[in-house]
């Protein structure tokens, strides 16, 4: 509405510099503005001490800081949190932080709701609602920053380490939101984190992947599920449209990868569907030439799927036939389960944003919301 406030979180070095020149404010000013904003995470004009009062006080009467409003925070006996966030239209979306012993990754998503309708995803049953923007990316990270503390940017180690674009929605339907949202996101002056820590996940949308991997460098990950067209149309519908052949094409020739960044292929495992041996001997000769690992996912169950997930025997010995012939593949262990935070459950029930453009309330029982997690 006129007159509201500019929302500073997920503007890049461009806006920032806009920003302060606004105002009348010296080019140096957006670089001060950047590393409070970025590096120490502030969300209080009066925080920034290296600024005059008088110049806290027009930032403060023109801009804002501001994250995701939080619906519900939720937290696994595992120590996964997962939050349900709502953005000013009434659309949710859900963001989930999986910890390990010292380290951890935070799963963002890209869009709310979902267009490719894998029958094997709890996602997939939403439709796509809207794309979100990178300010609604960028809030998601900085918002799990401020739930754990992690500000300033800490030159060592830290908790929140990972970024896996692997929530809600195809992140390469989203590419420019995407892409302005990691740059920012890996900018050394400011929330730094490494391209090599960030991994960008896609069902295959083959005439993105070059572009990623070129302007951006984070690493890939690939939902695979099948090793034949006939399957994974089924699971995958994107494969009508872009199948194998393509698909593997465009991963021997994604920019960066080599041994020491495999391109992950993400496969769930799915009882009597894609499990048999024959079913891991055919991966093994598709992705042959790729740098490549695997992922296996125990299927995680939910309400409504068609579905079941493999038995612990088939998934072990799915695992030592691609161990076998040289290809890592590690069974993920399921995270968050009690709170429906495992791979594949994430939904949220955003209704669609009618013409009129009313606030359209989000309907999301916190009991049937869950987010993906690698």
């Amino acid at each position: 509405m006129d007159g509201a406030r500019r929302n500073l979180v997920g503007l890049d070095r461009g806006e920032f510099a806009a920003a302060v020149a606004e105002i009348g404010e010296k080019p140096f000013r957006a670089k001060q503005l950047w590393h409070w904003v970025y590096h120490q995470g502030a969300t209080d004009f009066e925080a920034m001490t290296t600024m005059a009062k008088p110049l806290r006080a027009r930032l403060a009467e023109r801009f804002e800081i501001r994250r995701p409003a939080v619906t519900t925070v939720q937290t696994s006996q595992d120590r996964s949190r997962k939050w349900l966030l709502r953005f000013d239209d009434g659309n949710e979306v859900e963001t989930v932080f999986i910890p390990e012993e010292d380290r951890g990754a935070l799963c963002v998503s890209s869009q709310v709701g979902c267009t490719l309708k894998c029958s094997f995803c709890h996602t997939g049953t939403q439709v796509l609602v809207r794309n979100l923007t990178a300010p609604e990316i960028v809030g998601q990270l900085m918002l799990a920053r401020d739930s754990y503390g992690e500000w300033p940017s800490p030159g060592g180690d830290r908790l929140l380490s990972n970024i896996v674009l692997m929530g809600m929605g195809e992140p390469l339907y989203n590419y420019e939101a995407v892409a302005k949202a990691l740059r920012i996101v890996m900018d050394n002056e400011g929330i730094a984190i490494s391209k090599r820590r960030i991994t960008l996940s896609t069902a295959g949308l083959v005439p993105l992947m070059r572009r990623c991997g070129e302007e951006l460098g984070v690493n890939l990950a690939v939902s695979l599920h099948a090793a034949r067209d006939d399957l994974r149309d089924e699971l995958v519908p994107l494969n009508r449209k872009y199948p194998l052949a393509e698909l593997m094409a465009a991963c021997r020739d994604y920019p960066g990868a080599n041994n020491a960044r495999r391109i992950t292929f993400e496969y769930v495992m799915l009882k009597g569907v894609n499990d048999s041996p024959a079913d891991a001997r055919q991966l093994v000769r598709l992705v042959q030439g790729i740098p490549a690992k695997f992922n296996l996912i125990p299927f995680n169950k939910w309400p409504g799927a068609a579905y079941e997930c493999s038995p612990a025997p088939a998934i072990q010995k799915f695992s030592a036939i691609l161990n076998e012939n040289g290809l890592s593949a590690p069974i993920r262990v399921p995270r968050g389960r009690d709170i429906l935070a495992a791979c594949g459950q994430l939904k949220s029930e955003s209704e669609r944003v009618r013409k009129s453009g009313r606030d359209t309330r989000s309907v999301a029982a916190v009991d049937e919301s869950s987010a993906t997690m690698p």
